[in-house]
């Protein structure tokens, strides 16, 4: 596909090269993904999924948090419209880096746009943000690969889960939820170049350890907003 219709700057390096470049930017995040995926694919089992159905989760919804979030309140016999408010809330993210791409991904066709907005995530984003930094140019081939490559792994690891929890019990208990906390770190530090930056990191932080004893449900959005807030009047102050 990317070889059939390039996009703008698709053409500066050779397919083979941007496939390289892309795939060994993306796995080391890949890679440290594969424990939260088998994680998912051996939960969606435990509460009741066929093999089957927890791997179309993984092929179709392709959202770690919002997967394993979901297939927990699908567990616990939570009707529908909280499950889908649930995940909307967890990767309402998604809006924003949309936003941090419009200008760039508005002149591309329908099947461009559409197929980064199927495999845009936050690893993804974190990679072709860097590229974009880089180069000075949004690549909209290279951030493809890279969202496709990822994609590769989140669904061979769930595949993994679905093998390893059809013949062992208690993965959900081998800590393997330490990959969700290890990734986003991951992608959190190298971004801290600034003091806006720095600020809203901590002051999410802070506030999501003095917020989820009192605010369980609601501590992440309550987190995240106090951080986008401090994040965006540092930066004001800057400007």
């Amino acid at each position: 596909m990317i070889s059939q219709a390039r996009p703008p700057h698709a053409g500066v390096e050779s397919s083979r090269a941007l496939w390289w470049r892309a795939t060994l930017d993306i796995l080391p995040l890949s890679v440290s993904v594969i424990p939260w995926g088998i994680l998912c694919g051996a939960l969606a089992l435990q509460v009741g999924l066929s093999p089957l159905q927890a791997q179309l989760m993984s092929l179709l919804v392709y959202a770690g948090a919002a997967q394993l979030s979901a297939t927990t309140l699908f567990g616990a016999g939570t009707p529908l419209l909280p499950i889908v408010g649930s995940t909307f809330v967890i990767t309402s993210q998604h809006l924003l880096y949309g936003f941090t791409f419009r200008r760039d991904v508005l002149p591309l066709s329908l099947r461009w746009r559409a197929s980064l907005a199927f495999f845009l995530t936050d690893e993804m984003f974190a990679v072709a943000l860097k590229d974009r930094e880089r180069s000075g140019a949004f690549n909209p081939a290279y951030a493809l690969i890279a969202g496709f490559v990822f994609y590769l792994f989140w669904n061979l690891a769930t595949l993994l889960g679905i093998a390893a929890g059809q013949c062992m019990e208690g993965l959900d208990h081998m800590g393997l939820d330490f990959a969700i906390a290890a990734t986003f770190i991951a992608m959190t530090i190298p971004a801290m170049k600034n003091l806006p930056m720095v600020a809203a990191t901590l002051v999410s932080g802070g506030t999501a350890l003095l917020t989820k004893p009192l605010l369980a449900e609601i501590y992440i959005i309550i987190s995240a907003l106090a951080g986008m807030l401090v994040g965006y009047m540092l930066h004001r102050m800057r400007r």
